[in-house]
């Protein structure tokens, strides 16, 4: 999410900056900026897991044309989030080489730093957006006029507080438990909130051992928001970050739970464990001075049988599954040993 101050990890004390842009895109176009197909740009790198939640219900809805998508280098530099991965290094719609020039469009001097995932106005080539908590809330149920027949309802009315409060426990002893501990300064520091990672994962464990998805036997955004971080676990949050009590394949419901939504379309299809690895190993200079990223773990298991049919549940509810990935926006196969 946070695109600076790499350098600083492990050294002082982490504390998560809350979004600085808050504006919301909405079908009445309340904050002046209303849903409107094509109008805007998502950025995003694929490492990030705040990133990813908005690249999975983007394709989960059938947004990919009515929300086209930028994808960053995972690998930052003093200005962070950069298009080196497109031709000449600019993204060829907003014509800019740091995503900070389109922050700096929007506001001087802003606060914050630059974080994905980002919504541009492409027009203008301003920001709109860096609420990443709001953000995949909204393409839920503001844009559903641009929704795709047959996509599921992530975050369906008569479910919200429930949602709300599974993913308020989630967001604060998992989704960014892992980094407190990751970036953790003093030894208390790292095994309290390590200590919180493992209770709040086992406690997820214990309410998944009888049912397929977090809330109702369907997906929701909850089961988004667990994915992006149990997805990078073992390959980055057990050794990087230190939360190594155990391994996400030695916690038999978990691992089943991830390998199933993996397996669903729209999650797995979205997944690129090199970026990933890259971004952490690479970027974290304050806690992995040498850049060297390892070569594990092995993703064979990933595409193995999980069972969790079993248990009932209908993942897309009475829609049905996205079609195939944009050919502009396909991953390197995964899942399969290097």
């Amino acid at each position: 999410m946070d695109g600076d101050g790499n350098s600083a990890y492990g050294h002082k004390t982490f504390n998560r900056s809350r979004s600085h842009f808050t504006d919301r895109i909405t079908a009445d176009g309340r904050d002046g900026w209303p849903v409107e197909a094509g109008r805007y740009r998502l950025v995003v790198s694929r490492a990030c897991p705040w990133a990813s939640r908005a690249v999975i219900s983007r394709r989960l809805l059938g947004l990919e044309e009515a929300l086209p998508m930028a994808v960053a280098d995972p690998i930052q530099d003093d200005r962070s989030w950069r298009f080196t991965l497109d031709p000449g290094g600019r993204d060829p719609v907003l014509g800019i080489r740091y995503l900070g020039e389109a922050y700096e469009r929007r506001e001087q001097d802003h606060p914050g730093g630059v974080s994905v995932p980002a919504i541009v106005d492409v027009p203008s080539g301003r920001l709109v957006t860096n609420d990443y908590q709001q953000l995949t809330l909204d393409l839920a149920t503001e844009w559903s006029a641009l929704h795709r027949a047959g996509a599921p309802d992530l975050y369906p009315a008569g479910r919200r507080a429930e949602i709300d409060q599974v993913m308020a426990e989630v967001y604060e002893d998992v989704n960014n438990g892992v980094y407190r501990a990751g970036f953790a300064t003093r030894q208390k520091e790292y095994e309290e909130a390590c200590t919180a990672v493992f209770r709040r994962l086992e406690l997820l464990a214990e309410r998944l051992s009888g049912q397929r998805y977090l809330v109702g036997d369907t997906l929701t955004e909850a089961d988004v928001r667990l994915f992006t971080t149990l997805v990078r676990f073992d390959a980055v949050y057990h050794g990087h970050f230190k939360c190594n009590r155990w391994k996400l394949t030695e916690n038999p419901v978990l691992w089943a739970y991830a390998r199933d939504l993996f397996q669903t379309p729209g999650f797995g299809d979205t997944v690129d464990f090199d970026h990933i690895k890259r971004h952490y190993y690479q970027v974290h200079s304050g806690i992995n001075p040498t850049g060297i990223v390892p070569l594990g773990p092995d993703l064979a298991g990933w595409l193995t049988p999980h069972h969790r049919a079993e248990l009932g549940g209908r993942p897309f509810g009475d829609g049905t599954p996205p079609g195939p990935v944009p050919p502009g926006e396909r991953v390197a196969p995964q899942g399969r040993p290097a």
